[in-house]
């Protein structure tokens, strides 16, 4: 038996080529250095990629500094855009990953260390978003960017650098570690109870 491609509906498939053509079109504009074009993409994305940057350094001044340094190479230095490999939003979200881990990787062990322990060192974990905290680094940011944030599998594909198929096994794994985390911190709530 052979394996058949999923069904894509023509509409769906149009939205991508239109959004396709839209980020290439977007791209050659920044490029030429269109201000206007350039204001447009980053008073879209801002904001997202903000949040998301917040999630992944825990501070929301060091997040900001991150996506104005982000959109500040892209409009200085516009190359490295693929269309082919994913949407324009992915190639900025991309970049924005990348220096929120330059960053963690520039902090002190110590600084990182109590930070983390500050976040979860409670006794018992009373909310999801406690038990979001307990998951690796990467587990937080695909789940977050997916969930959240609503990007494809193919923008995470994009953004983290891998295989489609990779991310949705990485992220059925953050997700079963999520459901483990939760159920058992309950199960031990109730035991202690």
């Amino acid at each position: 038996m052979c394996k058949s491609e999923p069904f894509r509906s023509p509409i769906r498939i149009r939205r991508q080529v239109n959004h396709l053509a839209h980020d290439t079109a977007l791209w050659n504009l920044i490029c030429r250095r269109d201000a206007v074009a350039f204001d447009a993409f980053y008073r879209e994305n801002a904001p997202r990629l903000c949040a998301f940057l917040r999630h992944l350094v825990g501070d929301r001044q060091v997040a900001e500094d991150i996506a104005q340094e982000t959109f500040t190479s892209i409009w200085d230095r516009p190359r490295g855009f693929d269309p082919d490999r994913g949407s324009l939003r992915a190639y900025v979200y991309g970049i924005g990953r990348k220096r929120a881990a330059e960053w963690w990787r520039s902090q002190r062990p110590r600084e990182v260390d109590q930070e983390i322990v500050s976040m979860v060192s409670q006794a018992e974990v009373q909310s999801v978003r406690e038990a979001f905290f307990l998951l690796s680094r990467e587990q937080r940011t695909l789940l977050w960017l997916r969930e959240v944030d609503g990007q494809s599998y193919s923008e995470l594909a994009a953004i983290f650098e891998i295989p489609v198929g990779t991310v949705r096994s990485r992220l059925f794994t953050a997700r079963e570690q999520l459901r483990s985390i939760w159920h058992g911190t309950r199960q031990s709530q109730k035991e202690s109870a």
